[in-house]
Parts: C-alpha cells; sequence; structure tokens
C-alpha cells in the first residue's frame, strides 16, 4: 500500500484523466455503432483500451474518496458521485463480461445492450457531477514527465491486459473468442429467416399487406417509379417498371452484423439499388439515396455505396419473413444492422441528406 502514492498521479490529474476516458469511451463507443467494416477494428481496440485503463482510474479515484463514502456522512453531493461511481462501474464490468464470453437475456435485449445503456448513463451523471465538483489540474502537474510516464504505462497495461483477454479467450475456447472484431457472435447464418428478429428502439408495425404495397423510387430523378411487390420481385418477365430496361433478380452474400450483439451471414435475393436507380436516372448533383420504412424511420447511403446495396425479397431462398422486413429490407454491406432499413416503401435520391434521420430512428414507432 505504501507504494501506491508513488504510481498514483496527483488528485487533480485522475480527476481530469477520468473525463478524457469518459469522452474517449463515448466518442468510440458512438463510432463503434455505425462502423462495420475491418478498417475500422481500430476504433473498437481503442475503445477496449480506454475501458481497462479507466478501471485503474477509478481504483484510484476510489481509493482517494472511500472516506467519504461512509452512510453517515452522504449527502446530495456525495450520493450523485457514489451513483457515477456505480454506473461506470457497471459499464466497465458489463463491457470486460461480454468479451469474456458472458451473456445475459433481456427479453429483446442482451448483455451488450446493457453495457451501451450503461455506457450513455454515465456522461449525463458526470455533467451533473463536474457542475459541483472540478477543478483543472496545475500546469505544473500537467506537464510533470512522471506523470507522462505514469500514463504511458496506464495506456500500455490497457494494452496488454486487452491483449492477454484476447489470448485467454482462444486458449480456454470462450464464446468472447468467437465474437467479430465489432464484439458481435455469429447466430444464424446460412438458415433462412432462422436468425434473431430485433429492431431499433421500438418499430413495430403490422405485417404490411403486399397486395396494398408498392415501392416509390422518387425525389432527383428523371422518372419517378411506383412498383407494386410483383413488379420489384420481376414478375413473369424479370421487367423492373414501366418502361424500365429488364432487370432481373439478384443475389447478394453479405453479412448482417446488429448492435445488439451478434451476426448472421446470408445469401439475400432481390433487386440491386444501383439498377433500380439507372430506370430512374438520378438527376446531375444528386449525391443520397434516402430510405423508408413504413414505419417513418428512414436512412440515407451516399450514391456511389448505395448503388452497391439490395433491396431483399428474399434470405437464402425464403421469402422474408414480417419480423425480418417483409416485403423488402435493406441490405447495405459493411453496415450496422439499425442501418439496413425493414420494410422500405420509398427509396428518394437527394443532393442532400435529411438531418432528421437522427431523430427519426428514435421517434419512428410514435403514431401518436
Amino acid at each position: 500500500m505504501s507504494r501506491l502514492p508513488r504510481i498514483e498521479p496527483p488528485p487533480r490529474v485522475v480527476d481530469a484523466s477520468l473525463l478524457g476516458a469518459v469522452v474517449v469511451l463515448l466518442a468510440t463507443g458512438a463510432v463503434s455503432l455505425v462502423s462495420g467494416r475491418p478498417a475500422g477494428a481500430w476504433v473498437f481496440d481503442v475503445h477496449a483500451v480506454a475501458g481497462l485503463a479507466t478501471v485503474v482510474l477509478l481504483a484510484w479515484k476510489l481509493r482517494r474518496v472511500r472516506h467519504r463514502l461512509r452512510p453517515g456522512d452522504l449527502d446530495a453531493t456525495r450520493l450523485l458521485s457514489a451513483l457515477l461511481g456505480v454506473v461506470a462501474t457497471a459499464a466497465l464490468a458489463t463491457g470486460v463480461w461480454w468479451v469474456l464470453g458472458g451473456s445475459l437475456d433481456l427479453g429483446p435485449w442482451g448483455l451488450l445492450n446493457l453495457h451501451i445503456g450503461l455506457g450513455l448513463v454515465v456522461p449525463a451523471l458526470l455533467l451533473v457531477h463536474l457542475r459541483q465538483r472540478f477543478a483543472l489540474p496545475t500546469r505544473e502537474a500537467a506537464t510533470d514527465r512522471r506523470n507522462a510516464l505514469r500514463y504511458a504505462a496506464l495506456v500500455g497495461s490497457g494494452a496488454l491486459a486487452w491483449q492477454a483477454q484476447e489470448a485467454a479467450n482462444r486458449v480456454f475456447d470462450t464464446a468472447g473468442a468467437k465474437r467479430r472484431f465489432t464484439g458481435s457472435r455469429e447466430r444464424g447464418s446460412d438458415a433462412g429467416n432462422g436468425f434473431p428478429v430485433t429492431s431499433w428502439v421500438a418499430d413495430d408495425p403490422d405485417p404490411v399487406d403486399r397486395e396494398a404495397w408498392s415501392l416509390t423510387v422518387d425525389g432527383r430523378v428523371t422518372e419517378s417509379l411506383e412498383l407494386s411487390y410483383d413488379e420489384v420481385t420481376g414478375g413473369d418477365d424479370g421487367a423492373i417498371g414501366r418502361g424500365a430496361a429488364a432487370v432481373a433478380p439478384t443475389e447478394q452474400r453479405a453479412l448482417l452484423d446488429c448492435t445488439s450483439g451478434w451476426d448472421s451471414d446470408h445469401d439475400w435475393q432481390g433487386v440491386r439499388v444501383g439498377d433500380l436507380l439507372d430506370a430512374a436516372e438520378p438527376e446531375a448533383g444528386a449525391a443520397w439515396v434516402q430510405f423508408r420504412s413504413v414505419t417513418g424511420y428512414r436512412w440515407s447511403l451516399p450514391l456511389g455505396e448505395a448503388r452497391d446495396a439490395l433491396l431483399a425479397t428474399h434470405v437464402d431462398g425464403e421469402g422474408l419473413v414480417h419480423g425480418h422486413g417483409a416485403p423488402l429490407r435493406l441490405v447495405a454491406p459493411g453496415r450496422r444492422g439499425f442501418q439496413w432499413v425493414k420494410w422500405v416503401e420509398s427509396v428518394r435520391v437527394t443532393r442532400r441528406r435529411e438531418l432528421g434521420e437522427w431523430i427519426a430512428v428514435f421517434v419512428s414507432w410514435y403514431d401518436g
């Protein structure tokens, strides 16, 4: 115990470091929700190392303030500090538990969702806490060479712990060893509709009547289209739309990686978005393609990326079931699951991305 003060930075440096660590965790956590390509794996590594380093920072912090948390000494400010410590510790613990192969059944949600939820609560509590208790470190402490060496050792230890965890998972063949770089674990690949049914937030529309449903392609296009389900699937002659060039249904292999913590690889059948766009002829200056659900949920892709996406009617040869977005869902390789819009009824070509999409993803389920 006598050696701890030698390796522990001054109190204000620890407090400022905790704030910095939370900012890094929140930023990398937010980016990780929309990053599904291997090129973005470094974001997940930074998030993990920052989380492990935060464990040490919290230990230093709690060691210093533990005497203030006696039941008889608690006031509103200290209760908030204690709650922040509990929530932050729970967020870190659930993250570590997940990478070590843990799981938890919370109905439609799981352990990774709990980790994300707790992580989102931490910044809110921290902001309130900082209004009451925060002081910047002195310039001397911030530029002290010994503190720099301490933090180099702290980050290095976090990286080593992360690599040790990876090695331990492989040696003991835990569930954590079978996860993708995003943290997701394989479920239901090549099993048709046999993969998990999940929806972002609370989207849960009634089954769509295919006879009454139609797909519109409009916006910044030369020729707007309105297609029935038979026309989308090619009908009898494989032609899409009135007067459009013949476009046959196509197949694409793509991995669906859900932020709920699972991934599933399938052969998807449907119509290539690029073929629809060729039929509608985007105008000069068009830059985005928005896919809109019957619920109002929507997401946009850059025009070039959208051309390579698929609007699927089938998966592994089976017609999509309602829970997976029938009659039509977006298949966007390299994107996370919540960006694969279900129950698509509209494809709209635009010059600028609609910023309201970020609001719609949280309120699209609300119908008054």
